[in-house]
């Protein structure tokens, strides 16, 4: 018996491609000085959330440094994004703290309630989970953090809870 793999038809919105001449500054800043690529990377990173694939290429030039290379350091480091991501990043902390107190449950819950992987981003584009191996913040085990905001003490119930005052709150901004 052969199964068919079944496409799903998701229509996405368009992506409109970075302006990469924004990233001329940030060349300026380090042309001429060895160990600069993941200085260079992170600047690209926080121009643009994510750094583009077209941005390896025109910072391969600059560099002189082979793309292969520049994605191989990319890619090494868990700092760096190759996607973009939601306006909201939520850090669950994995740490051993935090994985003694059920980190999994909070995981678990987030992913339920915004309907996403570990990793994935919602459809609207506003928040995008990541568990990570520690926050440092071990006396407030299970913790998560958003953007740069901190919540400890969680039960799934109560990250949940933070997600829709945070969602209702932007709603409510927006009128």
């Amino acid at each position: 018996m052969r199964i068919q793999r079944i496409v799903s038809e998701k229509t996405q919105s368009p992506v409109l491609k970075p302006d990469l001449g924004m990233l001329n500054e940030i060349f300026a800043k380090y042309r001429n000085k060895s160990g600069s690529l993941i200085p260079l990377l992170q600047g690209t990173q926080h121009l643009f959330g994510y750094i583009p694939a077209d941005a390896f290429e025109m910072i391969s030039k600059e560099t002189g440094i082979p793309q292969a290379d520049i994605y191989g350091v990319a890619t090494f480091y868990a700092q760096f994004r190759l996607h973009p991501v939601g306006k909201n990043v939520i850090k669950v902390c994995h740490g051993t703290a935090c994985h003694v107190q059920n980190a999994n449950a909070i995981t678990d819950a987030i992913k339920a309630e915004l309907g996403v992987k570990d990793g994935g981003t919602t459809d609207d584009g506003f928040f995008t989970l990541e568990s990570v191996a520690c926050l440092g913040c071990c006396s407030l085990a299970p913790v998560m953090m958003i953007e740069e905001n901190s919540y400890g003490k969680l039960t799934g119930k109560s990250a949940v809870k933070v997600i829709r005052e945070m969602r209702s709150e932007s709603c409510v901004n927006k009128q």
